[in-house]
């Protein structure tokens, strides 16, 4: 049979320690060679959508030791909003009953069957917080106990949950141009975590004296810059882009998710709604980051590997840059969801009769 999951199932037995966990132990098999993912392709064309693209995106890969592999596949209209300087990412409900479309499709390595179908919502998350958590887990101060996060949708408070799993943090002040969103998220995250989550005006009173600062958002130009930067501070950001280079070029040690710059695209040129599609988002160059270099940057494997260090004084600055996403990922945190949703009883199985056949594809 196979095992259909809901959101609600997965957020019911997908705790941020085991999801941590089991990244590590995973990652492990990544860095050996042993473990396969593949790098995000986006094909982008029209849609009927006012000023929207259409976005299929898909990435994949196999975990040999859990025997499973995953590809994980978007479909999504996309917008790109102004909000005063900064320019947003955002992607429309426009399925039915205003939902978007994300799944998780897990197969087995042993047989090659359907293992489980799920939304890839809350395990994209929980794997985003963890591996923001294992950056900060290998590369904070241990005595870190304050951090600042730009930052107050959905993204950021898995980002806290994930420091809060790896650090005994006493305060984190939050700032987002939001001012009602960002008090509600800090009432909200005080609440889960049991440490007072203040919100502030302002981004320099929440990053001033921060051990830790977190960019988690949605925008598609620097949010942290060089005048952010002090002495023994660890700067974690979930896309390159939130971090202005000349902050990551003060860092005395920084690491990336992965060394590729850019995912594979496909694009219909010339295509109606192609001035709604920043330029960062074409063929012609996924980003900014020319004064990156990410193919010279440790990976984060390798901190895990134990081939480089994470920190070596107190005083060093370092910065971990999330700036890709895996399909490894996936695999492995979809695995951990499908286990503990079996033992708990949760799910629908339907045949997976269903999803095979006899003719030889």
């Amino acid at each position: 049979m196979t095992l259909i999951l809901s959101n609600e199932d997965v957020e019911r037995v997908l705790g941020m320690d085991e999801t941590i966990a089991i990244l590590e132990e995973t990652y492990r098999e990544l860095a050996e060679g042993t473990g396969i993912s593949r790098v995000r392709s986006d094909c982008l064309a029209p849609t009927s959508h006012e000023d929207a693209i259409y976005g299929l995106k898909s990435m994949d890969g196999v975990v040999p030791s859990l025997e499973v592999g995953a590809v994980r596949i978007n479909s999504d209209i996309i917008t790109w909003p102004r909000t005063g300087n900064h320019r947003r990412r955002v992607k429309v409900p426009a399925a039915p009953n205003d939902r978007y479309v994300g799944l998780i499709l897990l197969f087995s390595t042993a047989s090659g069957a359907p293992l489980a179908i799920l939304p890839d919502g809350v395990v994209q998350r929980m794997r985003v917080g963890a591996t923001n958590g294992l950056g900060i887990k290998y590369m904070a101060r241990e005595d870190a106990r304050t951090a600042a996060i730009l930052g107050s949708g959905w993204q950021a408070g898995a980002q806290l949950i994930a420091a809060a799993s790896v650090r005994n943090l006493e305060e984190i002040r939050c700032f987002s141009p939001n001012a009602a969103h960002r008090q509600a998220f800090s009432q909200t995250m005080t609440g889960l975590l049991g440490i007072p989550v203040l919100a502030v005006d302002h981004p320099e009173e929440a990053l001033e004296g921060a051990d830790i600062a977190l960019c988690a958002t949605n925008a598609n130009s620097a949010i942290f810059g060089p005048e952010w930067v002090r002495p023994g501070q660890h700067i974690s950001a979930i896309k390159h882009v939130e971090i202005d280079s000349a902050a990551v070029a003060l860092a005395d040690r920084a690491v990336t998710h992965i060394k590729d710059s850019s995912p594979i695209h496909c694009v219909i040129e010339g295509m109606d709604g192609m001035e709604a599609l920043p330029s960062r988002y074409t063929a012609k160059g996924w980003a900014d980051i020319e004064a990156l270099d990410f193919a010279a940057m440790p990976e984060l494997t390798d901190l895990i590997s134990g081939r480089v260090p994470g920190r070596e004084g107190r005083h060093e600055i370092t910065c971990f840059i999330n700036n890709f996403g895996l399909g490894y990922q996936f695999a492995a945190v979809g695995w951990l969801a499908l286990d503990k949703a079996k033992a708990a009883g949760l799910g629908r199985e339907v045949p997976t009769d269903w999803f095979t056949e006899t003719v030889h594809p």
